[in-house]
């Protein structure tokens, strides 16, 4: 019993440290040599798009909001997701003391505490997955928002920053939610935890990497402000 407790405190605190340095190896690729990652390479995309849209005629203006609509239906699901899955955890938290993860083919830690700790852990992911998926939606409405403003003159950079935000933190939502797969394996034993987080290491680098040149889209004429999307807008209106 006693090496299969450092089995678990040597095997899943190193599954993390794999998983936290990957991480932090991204964010530091994606603030310096964003060129280098598909985040990085997908806003470029979201910047030309919006770039695009200021120039766009009713049918087209109309067609982005409705794109921003079903990145908001998206992750308004996923934090429903996260929301009622974090509550299945806490209502299992409070239940009755007998588990089927206490069992002894476990191999690995199998005490109460241990287990305690490990349905934290995974309540803990959940609950920030779901905080970051409800600020990816919120930053879409608010983009949303943006688009539609009759008459506006708000400068492009704003609607660019609200896109990629709510992007930013849908990524980071999926992240939670690729550490609460690694936690769940833990309820299985140390083991599967730590092969699961190398995996998901090598895959998500393979997955991360961007060798593709970013495209240079060329700016539209006059640096065009989203006033001319909000006269579009009204112009659609009076016409129905």
């Amino acid at each position: 019993m006693a090496f299969q407790e450092y089995l678990d405190l040597f095997l899943v605190p190193s599954g993390l440290l794999i998983m936290f340095l990957y991480h932090l190896y991204l964010l530091y690729r994606y603030l310096n040599f964003p060129h280098t990652t598909v985040l990085g390479f997908e806003n470029n995309d979201k910047r030309a798009w919006v770039e695009r849209i200021m120039q766009a005629d009713k049918t087209d203006v109309e067609m982005a909001l409705n794109v921003i609509a079903s990145n908001t239906s998206a992750a308004t699901f996923l934090a429903s997701i996260s929301l009622t899955l974090s509550s299945i955890i806490g209502a299992w938290l409070g239940g009755s003391s007998g588990n089927v993860f206490e069992s002894e083919l476990i191999y690995g830690d199998t005490r109460p505490s241990t287990i305690s700790l490990k349905y934290i852990s995974l309540l803990i992911c959940f609950l920030l997955a779901f905080s970051c998926f409800v600020q990816s939606a919120r930053h879409f409405v608010h983009a949303n928002y943006l688009f539609s403003i009759p008459g506006s003159d708000i400068p492009v950079k704003n609607v660019e920053v609200a896109i990629i935000r709510g992007s930013d933190f849908w990524s980071l939502g999926l992240r939670a939610l690729y550490f609460a797969l690694n936690l769940l394996l833990w309820f299985f034993g140390p083991i599967p935890m730590f092969v699961s987080s190398v995996v998901t290491v090598i895959i998500l680098h393979n997955l991360d990497s961007n060798s593709t040149p970013l495209h240079q889209y060329h700016k539209p004429p006059g640096n065009q402000m989203l006033k001319r999307v909000g006269q579009t807008i009204s112009e659609f209106r009076v016409d129905v």
